[in-house]
């Protein structure tokens, strides 16, 4: 291997081995690289339909700032999402449109489900609320409050 001598800086540089030369290398592979990228970001689907889409938008603020761990994106399209965050009392009527939004959702999927109405139908043990969305989608992480705090939701995460 020949080496390359910086006079400016002193530099020695050894050459590259041939056939790993040139504009546009990369040491590894575009499926790898959107991995990392994706592994290391989240991009919430917020559902909510209560007052837990209230401590969402909260935690979505500069306090919290969920854009640390990459979140800063929301999606509002279950294509381009990652995970879903069920916030708040679901209808049964709901029931099935929350099942469709999961399905459209790409591989790999996570489901928080945040608060007491989301978890198991809260206070509201009724006909036409649903007992909790885990009737009808897996769930990955529970946040079973009542009493608020935007800090629950990221500590679940």
């Amino acid at each position: 291997m020949a080496t390359e001598v910086f006079e400016k800086n002193n530099v020695t540089l050894a050459a590259a081995p041939p056939g790993i030369e040139g504009p546009g290398f990369f040491a590894t592979s575009l499926d790898k690289v959107i991995g990392i990228a994706r592994a290391n970001s989240i991009w919430p689907l917020p559902f909510a339909t209560s007052c837990c889409g209230i401590e969402f938008m909260a935690t979505m603020a500069a306090h919290y700032d969920m854009g640390r761990f990459g979140a800063e994106r929301l999606s509002f399209s279950p294509r381009q999402a990652d995970l879903l965050m069920v916030m708040g009392t679901i209808a049964k009527k709901m029931g099935p449109i929350l099942k469709q939004v999961y399905i459209q959702m790409a591989e790999p999927r996570w489901v928080l489900s945040m608060g007491a109405c989301a978890s198991s139908g809260g206070i509201f043990d009724t006909y036409s609320v649903l007992q909790g969305i885990d009737r009808i989608i897996p769930v990955d992480v529970y946040v079973p409050v009542v009493l608020h705090a935007p800090n629950r939701c990221w500590m679940a995460l």
